[in-house]
């Protein structure tokens, strides 16, 4: 094995692991408040929901790009690359839908009585549980096609355009075909993305609007600490703005992939790397801002 696979599998596995333990953490924590009739929050479920699907991002593409790397590429049978690929699939766009979700919910209930939503926060939560189980079924029928055009590496003798995974291929669409695909996931993910990106603007207008308007409790109580809907704000609008960067950067990465004929070894892999960033890192993000985290782990 070369000293550049050594180094790539090295990091997955690191990544992978992390993100593991961190996700796994998390739903420990939401299933600890649920047994113990611990404090609930109205973005609990939703973040149950985003928690699990990216869970399921780094099963499915974690840990077969760490075995890849280190050597194994003839680990899976045409069935096992097509429910691979399907699940890769369908988890990331479910991490991105509950996200959007999150930011849009968010936003809704911190935005003040005299506003446009105001008559939506009531609402609102009673629907969140709807919304995440939608998100689930739309993405899992939109990805029907997906095991179609995904064939394990021994099975792959034809001369038909594909994309090579090491351990999986992607056979090409045709010209028609690929061109409607493009165009459907390029106009779904940006307009989840400029949810993301208004939802985000808005949320930072109302922290700063909330800033302005208790300042003077500031100044005359040392003591006073930010409310739970401000921290809870907060720590959505860092793993909103994290996304949002990681997710611009993959799609450059990926872009270049694409075009480039030959893409580069370190490329190739910085673009997988970047892809799974996301569902390793949210669970931190999360973690940091709860305070119920370090209760639940210290009980």
């Amino acid at each position: 094995m070369d000293t550049k696979d050594w180094a790539i599998g090295m990091i997955f596995l690191l990544q992978t692991t992390a993100g593991l333990l961190g996700n796994c953490s998390l739903l420990y924590c939401f299933l600890f408040l649920y047994l113990t009739g611990g404090t609930s929050r109205s973005t609990d479920l939703i973040l149950k929901h985003m928690t699990l699907a990216n869970l399921l991002v780094l099963l499915s593409k974690g840990i077969p790009e760490t075995l890849a790397a280190l050597g194994s590429k003839h680990f899976l049978n045409d069935f096992g690359c097509r429910l691979l690929f399907y699940i890769q699939k369908v988890s990331r766009d479910v991490s991105i839908g509950t996200t959007c979700i999150l930011s849009v919910f968010q936003v809704i209930m911190i935005s003040p009585r005299d506003s446009r939503w105001a008559q939506l926060q009531g609402k609102a939560p009673r629907y969140l549980g709807t919304f995440s189980i939608l998100c689930w079924v739309l993405n899992t029928m939109l990805n029907i096609s997906v095991p179609l055009y995904t064939t394990d590496r021994l099975n792959n003798t034809t001369s038909i355009r594909h994309i090579d995974h090491i351990y999986c291929f992607s056979v090409g669409y045709s010209s028609i075909t690929y061109k409607l695909y493009v165009s459907m996931v390029s106009f779904r993910d940006g307009f989840r993305l400029g949810l993301m990106v208004g939802s985000s603007g808005s949320m930072v207008l109302i922290l700063h609007r909330h800033k302005q308007r208790v300042r003077y409790i500031h100044r005359h109580d040392q003591s006073a600490r930010p409310s739970p809907e401000t921290t809870a704000t907060q720590s959505i609008l860092v793993l909103v703005c994290c996304f949002v960067s990681l997710w611009t950067l993959s799609s450059v990465l990926h872009s270049c992939v694409a075009i480039f004929n030959n893409p580069s070894f370190w490329l190739k892999n910085t673009s997988k790397l970047i892809a799974a960033c996301f569902p390793a890192l949210s669970p931190y993000i999360l973690m940091s801002h709860d305070s119920r985290v370090s209760r639940c782990f210290f009980l």
